[in-house]
This record gives structure tokens, sequence and C-alpha cells, in this order.
């Protein structure tokens, strides 16, 4: 959850009505579902390169706590466990 900050909230209203959360060329926006009543809400991002994430953090960190959580598919995840255990 990406928390906005109380004092920022309609800043980040405002940002978000003229840009649409628009993230930056080279990141796709799979989903986006806010908390209802709160001032909050998670985003799932597809990127290859983790700089163009660091991008869209900076337009929106001043406005609210972001947490991002790198994560694998299963294809990227499985080797990496095999090699794990056979060791």
């Amino acid at each position: 959850m990406c928390p906005v900050y109380p004092e920022h909230r309609n800043e980040a209203v405002r940002r978000f009505l003229e840009t649409a959360g628009k993230p930056p060329e080279g990141v796709a926006l799979v989903g986006r579902w806010f908390a209802v009543a709160q001032y909050s809400g998670v985003a799932i991002l597809e990127a290859d390169d983790p700089v163009l994430v660091q991008r869209l953090a900076l337009e929106w960190n001043d406005l609210m706590r972001m947490e991002v959580s790198p994560a694998l598919t299963d294809e990227q995840i499985t080797p990496l466990m095999a090699a794990a255990v056979e060791r």
C-alpha cells in the first residue's frame, strides 16, 4: 500500500487528475486499486529496468510513502530455487 500523507491529499488528487497516474515510458501498468475511504492504494507495474520504476517513485513520493517490492515470475524464480537446494 502507498498511503498519501494527509496534508498532501488534495495535491495528490490534483496530480492524479492531471496525469491519470500514467507511468513513464517503459513501465506497464498492470493494474491499480484504491483502498475505499482511505488515502492509499496499490499498483502492479511491469518494467525491465528498475531505473524507470524509480523515476515513477520520484514523481509521487513527495506526496505519499512509496513501497516498491520487486517480484519474479515462476519461470524466473524456479532455477534460483533449484540452485539453492542443490548446494
